[in-house]
């Protein structure tokens, strides 16, 4: 999910690579069922020296930064968006040589500030941009389209995998990989192998995305931006959380995920689960924490009262899946309660995830008022 220039990414660009990295990564997740099972190595939460533990906030250690600047800042409609580099500053508040341990409980040792990055996700990608490091992102995968510059990064990793040649050409100081099979796994090896750090990161929930966020920081000589932007996240979640936590209602919620071959739900403990909790609803899994295909018997047997059709970026709308026969008897269907919804900054954990809990939550709750308000949905309307 990354890249380098000015231009974004072309619709037909975009629903042929990101519908099928995620064909892909299901592929993977069955690879991996013990490690969302038993909350295995990708659970074990970031640790290092001078590295935030995974916890269910930011880190409160970190000192000011000493251009006092976050990299990051909030705009007047509560989003945050990526600010110039400010790689000087934040390269003073960390020491090298420094050795993180990954996601997946690798240490990963960084001799020097890495200055040429390669992002192996459009999340990571974001972080990074963010973070106000962006100059040093030389490579990222053909998927990624935000912001609009990521998108002209060289492509580094395609659905297919990553394309070690490309790896190889672009002399990486530091390659950092997405977890659960989401970048494959023989190709973090042969990347090792042939010499080059590769940090593996994947957010089981959202405590976690802010603990990676602020281990991807701390990796790239950027702690400080990186403590000022989970901070800022973390008061934006809050506040959703508790406008969600104070209704009534917690209705029972299913999110499509894609429904092409099978219909695809977030499976149970999985970090999609963890959102629509924290926005306010019951989530609805495939009760397999190897599998996030679902079938239409055990979706009719659950009677969802809201259905969140997270594919509506690729065409599919409500009036689609209202139309599907054996979805009829469904309580969200009778009532109308099927909504589409930006699927990207809802799924994708990176910096835009409180806008994301926010639309999940007005999605749930269309009676919830929320300051600001949630983005407006860019599809079916």
């Amino acid at each position: 999910m990354h890249r380098p220039t000015t231009q974004a990414p072309s619709d037909s660009r975009r629903r042929g690579s990101i519908r099928a990295p995620f064909t892909l990564l299901l592929a993977g997740l069955a690879l991996v069922a013990q490690a969302c099972a038993s909350g295995g190595p990708s659970g074990t939460g970031p640790s290092a020296m001078g590295s935030p533990a995974r916890s269910s906030g930011p880190s409160p250690t970190h000192a000011a930064s000493p251009s006092g600047t976050p990299a990051a800042s909030a705009s007047p409609d509560g989003t945050i968006t990526p600010q110039p580099s400010t790689t000087a500053s934040a390269s003073e508040a960390a020491e090298y040589p420094l050795t993180l341990t990954d996601d997946e409980g690798t240490e990963v040792t960084l001799p020097e500030e890495p200055q040429r990055v390669i992002s192996l996700s459009p999340a990571n990608t974001e972080i990074l941009f963010t973070l106000g490091v962006g100059d040093k992102v030389v490579g990222g995968t053909d998927f990624d389209d935000f912001p609009p510059e990521a998108a002209a990064l060289p492509d580094v990793a395609t659905f297919t995998g990553v394309l070690i040649e490309q790896v190889v050409d672009l002399e990486p100081d530091l390659v950092i990989a997405a977890g659960n099979a989401f970048t494959p796994p023989d190709d973090i090896e042969r990347m090792r192998d042939l010499g080059f750090t590769v940090m593996v990161v994947y957010a089981e929930d959202v405590p976690a995305v802010l603990a990676d966020i602020e281990l991807i920081g701390t990796a790239v000589g950027a702690a400080e931006e990186a403590a000022d932007l989970t901070e800022q996240m973390q008061i934006r979640i809050d506040a959703v959380t508790a406008a969600a936590g104070g209704l009534q209602e917690r209705p029972r919620v299913f999110y499509q995920i894609g429904s092409e071959p099978e219909i695809y739900g977030p499976a149970p403990d999985s970090f999609i689960a963890d959102m629509i909790a924290l926005a306010g609803g019951e989530a609805i899994t495939t009760g397999d924490p190897a599998a996030f295909s679902i079938s239409v018997e055990r979706l009719v047997k659950a009677d969802p009262q809201v259905i969140i059709v997270g594919d509506a970026a690729y065409g599919v709308c409500p009036a689609q899946v209202r139309a599907r026969p054996a979805w009829r008897r469904m309580t969200a269907v009778r009532e109308d309660a099927v909504r589409p919804i930006d699927d990207l900054i809802v799924t994708r954990p990176g910096p835009r995830l409180p806008e994301g809990l926010a639309a999940l939550a007005v999605a749930i709750h269309p009676e919830l008022e929320l300051t600001p308000p949630p983005p407006p949905v860019p599809y079916c309307q």
